[in-house]
């Protein structure tokens, strides 16, 4: 081979050098396009999920192992935590319309459990916005919000294990679901965590939708709510795992309100070990029933959170593969959390962080920062409204959230507002009202009083719905578990003046009409 004259060396410098600037300006374009369009949004929801079965978080059970959700949180902003729902319907309700559950309309219970009705026209869902926005909108998983799924009007793709249409499923949490597949059901094998990531994946890749468009995916897992069952494959992988019990998980309880003894879930046998069992509570799973050990059970959570772990990381990979990572908003969390042993319960319902708090993680790389920690908490109505305005879409009707994208940029910045949530039980919109004015003593769930609560990072106030059961103060820096109520303390009056004031304001902001018929608060031992 000839050597090359400098002459021609010096041409083919020149090319190269135009090549080189031809392929950036390319891929800056390309840059410039992705992010001048609308970014996809993959939510991520669990069920059931205790923050403690998060690796990524301080809190985390011995042996928690969530690799790809820690990856998650390495690549975005982890939240201190969200306050999303006191349990599946209201959180997911609170979902799809932005509003707290005295704001939503229509919505009700209906015979036999879980079914339930709603009136699309009184009780719209915002992915049909989105749909008609521009973007294409799935829902892969669980259902329980009215036999109503929307297909067709807030869906365009939809694999959908629909609860309240078909009751005597709604045990399946795990395998044989009754699915619908746009409309068209059939009854699927396998293992339902590894098969809604699965069809994810498809979608993630360009299935059921048109490629020129955005989408939203609201991926709604069964795991890890009960009957809690792990995947073959991960079944004995915690046989060993230390497990530690909660230091209130047993009463008494002093300056806890005595329904604590109606939701009490554990008991200590003859033979020492504590066992599952003892309200005769079952809510969803086999514990109870089979006085089933503490540790066991700890054990077995840890072994079903690994599929929904390993589900994430399908989903992710499917994200990174087709070049869709950086214009995707990710989104994970869960319908609520769930207190496993902390206050004597084995349920979510109540309202403490145990029960009430979820994990929460968003990421979307080269546009929020990576690795961060937000020491903030939001309701499901910020994120909604967030989603909207991540979207650059205004919002459809009011909402009760507050947009929080600021934190998405600077995520050590503190909320100057509390967190408000609450709790009404089955009940949703004027009927709140209509029990808490003429038939208080009917404002319970469960065995659990109706309530709301004003959050901030270090004080939390619980007022309850319920006449007679006394408010509860804590302080969220030093006692983080929620052990010592501070409500009837004369040295903590003035923290509680000011938390009963703000959640009033937050109740008139968004137009509780039980505002005006609050119980008078009632002191602890009265």
């Amino acid at each position: 081979m000839s050597r090359l004259t400098a002459v021609e060396r010096c041409h083919r410098g020149r090319a190269l050098g135009v090549l080189l600037s031809l392929t950036a300006a390319a891929s800056a374009g390309a840059r410039a396009a992705s992010q001048q369009r609308p970014p996809n949004i993959l939510f991520i929801y669990a069920d059931d999920q205790s923050y403690k079965t998060v690796g990524c978080y301080p809190e985390a059970l011995p042996g928690a192992h969530t690799p790809n959700i820690d990856r998650l949180a390495a690549d975005g902003i982890r939240f201190h935590g969200a306050f999303l729902g006191a349990w599946c319907t209201p959180s997911r309700a609170s979902i799809l319309t932005g509003r707290l559950p005295h704001g939503i309309e229509s919505l009700r219970p209906s015979e036999p459990y879980p079914s339930g009705v709603y009136d699309p026209k009184l009780c719209p869902f915002w992915p049909k916005v989105f749909r008609e926005k521009g973007y294409v909108t799935a829902q892969i998983g669980k259902w329980h919000t009215g036999v109503d799924a929307g297909t067709g009007r807030d869906w365009d793709w939809q694999v959908v294990w629909n609860r309240p249409k078909n009751p005597k499923n709604a045990g399946a949490y795990y395998r044989d679901q009754i699915l619908s597949f746009n409309g068209e059901e059939r009854v699927e094998p396998g293992y339902s965590t590894d098969n809604y990531s699965r069809w994810a994946g498809e979608f993630i890749r360009g299935g059921h939708r048109d490629p020129a468009k955005p989408w939203m995916l609201w991926l709604c897992y069964g795991a890890i709510h009960g009957p809690t069952t792990p995947a073959d494959r991960h079944k004995g992988l915690h046989r060993n795992t230390p497990v530690r019990e909660p230091a209130d998980i047993l009463p008494p309880r002093p300056g806890k309100p005595d329904y604590l003894n109606k939701t009490q879930a554990w008991r200590r046998a003859p033979d020492g070990r504590l066992v599952a069992g003892a309200s005769g509570e079952a809510f969803g799973d086999a514990a109870g029933q089979g006085s089933a050990t503490y540790q066991d059970y700890i054990r077995q959570v840890q072994e079903c959170t690994r599929g929904l772990d390993e589900g994430v990381g399908t989903v992710l990979k499917a994200l990174r593969e087709s070049g869709q990572l950086e214009n995707t908003l990710v989104v994970y969390t869960a319908d609520q959390g769930f207190a496993m042993g902390e206050h004597g319960f084995r349920t979510k319902l109540g309202p403490y962080d145990a029960n009430y708090r979820s994990p929460l993680i968003l990421s979307r790389p080269g546009v929020i920062p990576r690795g961060k920690f937000s020491p903030n908490c939001v309701s499901a109505p910020d994120l909604i409204v967030t989603l909207f305005s991540q979207a650059g879409l205004k919002l459809p009707w009011k909402m009760h959230g507050r947009d929080v994208s600021a934190l998405l940029k600077d995520p050590g910045r503190k909320l100057s507002r509390p967190v408000y949530y609450e709790y009404t039980g089955d009940r949703f919109g004027s009927d709140t009202t209509r029990i808490v004015s003429e038939t208080p003593d009917k404002a319970q769930y469960n065995n659990v009083p109706w309530y709301f609560v004003a959050r901030e990072a270090r004080w939390k106030y619980i007022r309850y719905l319920t006449p007679g059961v006394p408010e509860e103060l804590y302080d969220l820096e030093r006692d983080p578990e929620e052990l010592v109520n501070l409500a009837a303390l004369p040295a903590h009056r003035s923290e509680l003046t000011r938390l009963r004031r703000l959640a009033v304001a937050e109740m008139k902001r968004t137009e509780a009409g039980y505002v005006e018929r609050l119980p008078e608060p009632t002191p602890i031992g009265e």
